[in-house]
């Protein structure tokens, strides 16, 4: 019969604490990793952020998307000078040629980082005037567009919330967002559907996959009645009629006349505003 003395015994037990079966199942990341425990990290997910919302008193939020590569005038100004200064050196090398047509477009689009910016501002400075928090800004917390919304209410001296993701490269929050509302996702559904539970008004600015897919996920659950109407502007009515033909769709019979209805184009942020009150007051009165 096989027994342990005491010094074994000591090490048998030490060794059995450090096994992985040993863990508390809840401390035990490898295992909550694994592919089956997916259900339960989806859960958890979205129940942590439900709770900081609401911890937070946060009732309302107007969501803005838009690019990540839509910087500051300044910053862009700069990039186009440093694509000039490598140009000047190579002046036919084609890969310098379209960074130049690239960075010279990124400029012309940052007025829309500070139309972002005040638009935030004008959000903040008019509704959150209490603690019940209506209509906080909320983004995806990123730079670019999303830098310049968190931005407007941090200089508003008011709370802003910011839905960040996990991504293969690297990305961290922008500074702007309040502290105790930079959330971290890992899933973009459960990302989304916190962007949509709460929210009074969406505006998207010009952007790329990951603004259409959200614009086009919020008019998709407007249109088939998921959620009720509410504000959809799009910012920047040259960039979105070039980009999207909606005219097109109607007349080929894919979207109905009245989906033209379920978002407005907006050219500044006091528009923008104005636009979301009057939805809102009309529908109070009953004339909407």
């Amino acid at each position: 019969m096989k027994k342990l003395n005491h010094d074994d015994a000591e090490k048998m037990v030490a060794r059995l604490k450090k096994s992985p079966a040993y863990r508390i199942a809840y401390k035990d990341t490898e295992f909550i990793d694994r592919d089956y425990l997916r259900p339960t990290r989806l859960q958890l997910e979205l129940l942590k952020t439900e709770m900081i919302l609401r911890h937070n008193k946060i009732v309302s939020t107007i969501v803005v998307f838009g690019g990540t590569r839509i910087v500051e005038p300044a910053r862009a100004a700069a990039q186009v000078r440093r694509v000039e200064r490598r140009l000047k050196k190579k002046p036919g090398d084609p890969e310098l040629k379209r960074q130049m047509a690239v960075a010279k477009s990124i400029l012309e689009k940052s007025h829309f980082y500070d139309e972002g910016r005040a638009f935030s501002r004008l959000v903040s400075l008019e509704s959150q005037r209490d603690e019940r928090h209506e209509y906080v800004i909320v983004t995806g917390g990123g730079p670019g567009i999303m830098e310049a919304a968190n931005r407007g209410s941090y200089e508003a001296g008011h709370k802003s919330i910011g839905l960040n993701i996990t991504l293969p490269m690297e990305q961290e929050p922008n500074p702007y967002i309040s502290p105790e509302l930079c959330m971290q996702f890992h899933y973009f559904a459960i990302r989304k559907m916190h962007f949509m539970l709460r929210a009074k008004a969406l505006v998207a600015f010009p952007g790329g996959f990951g603004t259409l897919d959200e614009l086009f996920e919020a008019l998709t659950l407007v249109q088939t009645r998921k959620m009720p109407p509410l504000p959809i502007i799009l910012f920047g009515s040259k960039y979105w009629k070039k980009l999207i033909d909606f005219e097109f769709l109607v007349n080929e019979g894919t979207i109905a006349a009245e989906d033209r209805e379920l978002f407005v184009y907006a050219d500044t942020a006091r528009a923008a505003w104005d636009y979301i009150k009057y939805f809102y007051e009309a529908r109070d009165n009953g004339t909407r």
